[in-house]
């Protein structure tokens, strides 16, 4: 008999003894021990871990499921989502594992689903450390976390607000040749943002981001089969990924984040480099994320972003095109969408659909996205026609 091709192995498995109810114990808690029996019979250790995929149904959290596992876990992967199925959710990880390692975006993939019964419902002891270390000491939101991600650049590398506001400034006068962009005809220059409200210390109210209404989309096909579409076709170069937190109290640090490592996977994987790329679109919630994905993807040394964005045009004509649809700072955050604007503005440009805005011989784009305070990392390499 001819021998099959494997896609993929299984090689560790963890089980707990089912019981009728569960008493004083946590999905994370009860996802945490299974995890180690897996890890254990696979004759593994946790640090080998650089792939999760995990249930929606994690009673301590409502969103931001996967860092909040990775970060109970201990565990810094370079893939993670939520696999939805219902009764088919186990079988659906088993090949999206495969798939994920079959794209190289990881090696060891984590497939993991555990719940918790209770005789009568009840809150879950508090196992969540946004919720014990952040919440009961202010940090309550993301204006605070991203205020404290500022405040530490300041502290350490001696950044100005006149260099976090230039980013706010680029982005409104990107904004201005997007008759989308909810700040269409609504410019703002540095002194704008700096005479702006102060929201949390350092953070202006122009340097963040305006929540919107809206929706973005894309198709995703192989390359064969773009090839019979006979339309102009933006191809997938390179990918990268990283989790390495959930609270910005558990950050690794401060200064430098999960995008370090997605961008790095992401330009060793299409083989290109930061100074290549036509365009920069990079996800923008607050000006300090792009400030520190600046740094994290090369483009200059630690703590010197604002001087590098004083030497630099950032428009679609100039020496280093930034966020041309006006990044999410001036075109708007339609909640989870707000990252898929990053991605059709760089199809646009790719193609050369652009219009009024549109980049000269743009042939490869850097698209960044960004989840919690920093914490959850995913960069795309896109280039033009092959």
């Amino acid at each position: 008999m001819k021998a099959k091709k494997s896609y993929g192995s299984i090689v560790g498995i963890g089980e707990l003894q089912p019981s009728r109810l569960t008493y004083g114990r946590t999905t994370l808690e009860m996802i945490a021990e299974v995890s180690k029996l897996a890890v254990l019979d696979a004759g593994l250790e946790p640090g080998h871990i650089d792939g999760l995929l995990v249930g929606p149904q994690v009673g301590e959290t409502p969103q931001h499921v996967p860092a909040t596992v990775c970060e109970y876990l201990g565990i810094k992967p370079k893939m993670a989502n939520v696999v939805d199925l219902g009764g088919a959710s186990a079988a659906g990880m088993v090949w999206r594992a495969a798939a994920a390692i079959n794209a190289g975006m990881c090696e060891v993939v984590l497939c993991v689903l555990a719940n918790i019964r209770e005789e009568i419902p009840a809150r879950s002891p508090n196992r969540n450390p946004i919720r014990e270390f952040d919440v009961p000491f202010g940090a309550s939101g993301a204006n605070t976390s991203y205020a404290l991600l500022m405040q530490a650049h300041m502290a350490k590398f001696g950044s100005t607000a006149e260099d976090f506001a230039t980013i706010a400034m680029w982005a409104r006068r990107n904004a201005q040749l997007n008759p989308s962009a909810i700040f269409y005809d609504k410019p703002a220059e540095l002194e704008d943002i700096l005479n702006s409200p102060m929201i949390a210390s350092p953070l202006h109210l122009l340097e963040i981001v305006m929540p919107v209404a809206g929706g973005e989309a894309v198709i995703v096909v192989s390359a064969e089969f773009a090839k019979k579409l006979g339309k102009p076709t933006v191809h997938l170069l390179g990918a990268g990924e990283k989790i390495t937190h959930r609270s910005v109290s558990q950050s690794p640090s401060l200064t430098s984040g999960p995008l370090k490592n997605a961008i790095a996977n992401a330009f060793e994987q299409s083989k290109t480099q930061a100074k290549e790329m036509s365009l920069l679109s990079l996800y923008d919630c607050y000006t300090v994320l792009v400030a520190i994905t600046i740094e994290d993807a090369g483009l200059c040394a630690p703590g010197e972003f604002g001087k590098w964005i004083r030497d630099k045009d950032l428009g679609h004509t100039g020496d280093m095109s930034l966020n041309t649809h006006g990044g999410q700072l001036g075109f708007g955050q339609p909640d989870l969408a707000g990252g898929m604007t990053h991605i059709v503005e760089a199809v646009r440009q790719l193609r050369g659909e652009a219009d009024n805005r549109q980049i000269k011989d743009a042939m490869t784009a850097l698209v960044t996205g960004n989840g919690a305070t920093m914490s959850e990392a995913t960069a795309l390499v896109l280039g033009a026609e092959l």
